[in-house]
């Protein structure tokens, strides 16, 4: 794909954004900058939606006019997005004139087409969700998409014939089994296509709703909001004003939209542009919600969070780092403060921040001086570890093409710890003595690895990966994937070292910015139990606690046990040799996750047979109050067989 024009929805102005807004506008960024770096031509669409019936209504209760309150509040979300290091080419405004003449000229078209009806509709209207509903739609007589009540409404509106394009819709979902991703969206949609599709009112009479932008062929009504709304994908790129922008970028390559909006993006958006006689989109990505405690985030709930609280608190790019790593397409998440720092903690300062730390730490040593090393010939030794790392530009591709970020950057993660176990097996840090052109070629492959690192990660990261780039002595700015050559980094150019690249940050309890008063208490979740008299009867002496060996060790080897979907098989340097351990992690930790990784191992368990595996020794791991296990791991590096005390 040699060109990428990707849209987020526009967001409503009733309220500020929060990190939901937040992690849509991340996410369609971080595709656009890695695209970027694949040397396709891109364009990157955002902005707020100013219509509608509950904005006029946020703006009464505010004392203010429809228009001065959406300026005062679409500011919110501009002004937000350069915070979070978003590079939007477009932030669009419904309100703006070059929006209402294509909506009033796409009204005219199907109008004259004969695509837009008028007759009379007696049935129920949703004021929350701003639609009419047929009886047998609605759930307990209420709205089915917000649960909001209902009125019973008489009145003459204008309408647009979706239903004469439902068979047409339906074949071109079924034969482009890309169109709408995840798969199980898809499904979605096909089954709401599946029903009959009824006709969509277009038109809003201004006694009832005088905010909105008027029907060219009748004043006495504004238009729909979410037709008015969806056009402005093609507004744009210049739909009606101009062609040659217009056919440069239209169809749209991507619409990243939350699962809540499927069926108006997927079916009546769709619709719109077959009646206008324009190309389909060519793809909709639906992501899942940011939940809190299994609810989704909500004003009226109390649980909302501040993207900039975070960005303040822990940095823009580990903040951006989690969203895109904590996710997975299609699915939901759930957002925890406490989540993030252990994120951050793990993976950006344990792991790749320690990385780098050691490395340049290790150059400004004699004989190195502080530069880049020269290369050396590459051994047996260097062939597995320098194989994932040139494969890197092409793993991570192959992961975004297929809209699966949470993946690329996982593959990221998966070549760090790598080089952070060929730094153990190699030992430059103890081979400089006796074989310093041995260990200068060592940290030259990991200074390269680290460049391919960073340069795969600046799309999450840009500042820290463009940091990196500086510390380990590239000065050629950020790399495109597509260029990337092992051995461009330079012998001779000079290596610095950047105090706590990724600070570490310790979690109190309690202690988050945002709002903890949800309404709402979750049956997956039990409350805590009332605080109990601490017992004596289970204490042990000093002398017991002595008998217990651990040890920090290194994972080297893991993979499933079969017919076990709980157990892990993993091997284990504990220093003195390698240990075999069964362990009840497979829920939580993928194998690959686990390699090169450091954990504190219990060594002088009396061994058992476990599925038939003879395991000696336990890995150390906490459990919260759902359940969930985390490894516990060494705050900084440590050699494997270092005592825990």
């Amino acid at each position: 794909m040699n060109r990428l024009y990707i849209t987020t929805p526009i967001y409503y102005v009733n309220d500020r954004p929060h990190l939901g807004h937040a992690y849509t506008t991340i996410l369609a960024d971080v595709i656009r900058r890695y695209y970027d770096m694949l040397g396709a031509e891109t364009w990157f669409l955002t902005g707020v939606d100013e219509h509608g019936q509950k904005v006029q209504d946020a703006a009464k209760k505010r004392g203010m006019t429809p228009i001065e309150h959406c300026d005062d509040m679409q500011r919110h979300f501009r002004d937000l997005w350069p915070q979070l290091q978003v590079s939007n080419d477009d932030f669009i405004r419904t309100t703006e004139p070059r929006h209402w003449n294509v909506v009033q000229k796409a009204l005219s078209c199907l109008y004259d087409k004969g695509d837009i009806y008028e007759r009379e509709y007696e049935g129920w209207y949703s004021p929350s969700v701003e639609r009419f509903w047929t009886e047998n739609e609605l759930v307990n007589g209420r709205c089915p998409e917000s649960g909001a009540e209902v009125v019973y409404l008489n009145e003459k509106n204008y309408w647009f014939r979706m239903s004469k394009y439902q068979e047409r819709l339906l074949a071109w979902i079924e034969s482009h089994p890309e169109f709408i991703v995840p798969e199980s969206r898809k499904n979605e949609v096909l089954g709401f296509l599946a029903r009959p599709l009824q006709d969509l009112c277009i038109s809003r009479p201004k006694e009832r709703l005088s905010w909105g932008i008027e029907i060219p062929f009748d004043s006495n009504y504004v238009t729909y909001v979410w037709f008015d709304a969806l056009l402005n994908y093609a507004t744009g790129v210049g739909l009606y004003a101009d062609n040659a922008r217009f056919d440069q970028w239209w169809p749209a390559t991507v619409h990243l939209l939350g699962k809540d909006i499927l069926t108006t993006h997927c079916v009546y958006w769709n619709t719109f542009l077959m009646a206008l006689e324009l190309p389909l989109p060519k793809h909709f990505v639906a992501h899942g919600w940011w939940l809190i405690d299994e609810t989704k985030m909500s004003k009226s709930l109390g649980n909302v969070v501040s993207p900039l609280s975070l960005r303040d608190k822990y940095g823009i790019d580990v903040l951006r780092y989690f969203l895109m790593k904590e996710m997975t397409l299609g699915l939901d998440a759930n957002f925890s403060e406490e989540a993030l720092v252990n994120r951050n903690n793990s993976d950006l300062a344990n792991d790749l921040g320690n990385l780098l730390s050691r490395v340049t730490k290790l150059l400004k040593k004699e004989p190195f001086s502080s530069v880049v090393p020269a290369r050396g010939d590459e051994t047996a030794e260097d062939v597995e570890t320098l194989d994932m790392v040139r494969s890197l530009p092409t793993t991570v591709g192959d992961k975004v093409r297929a809209w699966k970020i949470n993946a690329a950057v996982e593959d990221v993660m998966t070549v760090v710890r790598r080089l952070n176990k060929y730094v153990n097996d190699t030992r430059p840090f103890s081979l400089v003595k006796e074989n310093p052109q041995r260990a200068g070629a060592v940290l030259y492959n990991v200074l390269e690895g680290l460049r391919f690192v960073a340069t795969s990660l600046w799309p999450v990261i840009p500042r820290k990966a463009e940091q990196i780039l500086v510390d380990i002595g590239w000065d050629a700015g950020v790399p495109r994937l597509s260029t990337l050559n092992f051995g461009d980094l330079e012998s001779g150019c000079p290596v610095q070292v950047t105090q706590s690249l990724f600070p570490r940050h310790d979690w109190v309890a309690g202690a988050s910015d945002f709002p903890k008063e949800v309404v709402h208490e979750s049956p997956l979740r039990p409350s805590p139990s009332p605080e109990k008299n601490m017992s004596t009867e289970n204490e042990i002496t000093f002398d017991d606690f002595a008998k217990l060996k651990m040890v920090v060790g290194e994972i080297m080897e893991a993979e499933t046990v079969p017919k076990s979907d709980k157990l892990l098989r993993l091997v284990i340097d504990i220093g003195e040799e390698k240990r075999q351990i069964v362990s009840g992690i497979a829920k939580y930790y993928d194998p690959e996750m686990l390699v090169g990784r450091r954990v504190v191992v219990l060594t002088n368990l009396q061994a058992r047979k476990i599925f038939g595996l003879e395991s000696r020794g336990m890995v150390l791991a906490a459990a919260d109050s759902s359940g969930e296990l985390a490894l516990i791991t060494p705050e900084r590096y440590m050699d494997p067989g270092a005592e825990v005390s």
